[in-house]
């Protein structure tokens, strides 16, 4: 019998909106258990790149490149390039994302766009453009990024939560269109610490971290013993699943109280 292991050695990576944020987190993550790892970003070429140092610093391997997900013909140039690169592309992990929170009556054109386009255009061109590389080589893994807003639903959250369930129906679409050569999961976080909730809430953690059974909010480290799982052969016969990694949150289902949040500063973010 084969041994599975969590080594992600020789494999090759792909984490989109991976300069900040929970992308940076899983980049990193997946350079320590070895993969060699393409940075994505849209705008934010010095975080991307600070990224990939970071990286560097632990004697991973990675390379930044710029691509706008959200437009089908850059996702797909994201993964041409990769091979070019590398060769091969073994994992990718569809992580950018884009909010515009706000009541669903003061949405705007701009504001469904911008979240449509990066949260479900994204993912579906990637995940096609990889998973025909990923089949000729025989065998790779699609990892979505989801949220438990698709799940459990949160005041002023319509657009975000509306992809984020289109995007775990498109995760069991794949995963039985891509069968048996590619898996598709996904992985849906819970509220996690980082620096854009923070600004919306300096209290985020503790707001938060109360109405979570486990006692506190997430962070984002937390995402990458799973990712590591459903990228590697530890899940070999997993395919079409949604892990929820979220302290037992869409367990109780309690949020706290958002009047208080900035939604606008939310479209001001690039």
């Amino acid at each position: 019998m084969q041994m599975m292991t969590g080594d992600l050695s020789g494999k090759v990576a792909i984490v989109t909106g991976a300069s900040r944020g929970i992308g940076r987190v899983l980049a990193i993550g997946l350079a320590e258990h070895g993969a060699t790892v393409v940075v994505n970003y849209k705008t934010d070429a010095a975080r991307a790149a600070a990224t990939t140092g970071a990286i560097a610093e632990i004697g991973g391997s990675a390379v930044e490149l710029q691509a706008d997900v959200g437009r089908a013909g850059e996702a797909s140039r994201l993964v041409t390039e990769t091979i070019e690169r590398f060769g091969r592309i073994d994992l990718l992990v569809n992580n950018a994302g884009r909010t515009r929170f706000g009541p669903a009556a003061e949405v705007t054109d701009d504001d469904w766009d911008d979240v449509v386009h990066t949260n479900l255009r994204g993912p579906f061109f990637a995940s096609v453009a990889a998973a025909g590389h990923m089949r000729e080589q025989g065998g790779g893994s699609i990892v979505n990024i989801s949220s438990c807003a698709a799940t459990l639903m949160i005041d002023h959250h319509s657009v975000y939560a509306m992809t984020k369930g289109g995007l775990e129906a498109l995760t069991r679409q794949l995963a039985l269109e891509f069968a048996p050569l590619v898996r598709v999961n996904a992985i849906a976080p819970a509220p996690t610490s980082n620096e854009r909730n923070l600004e919306y809430n300096p209290d985020y953690d503790r707001d938060w971290g109360r109405v979570i059974p486990m006692g506190r909010v997430a962070e984002a480290h937390d995402y990458v013993g799973p990712l590591v799982f459903l990228a590697s052969e530890q899940s070999a016969f997993l395919t079409g699943e949604i892990l929820h990694v979220d302290g037992g949150w869409t367990l109780k289902g309690h949020t706290p109280t958002l009047d208080g949040y900035d939604y606008e500063a939310d479209r001001r973010r690039g």
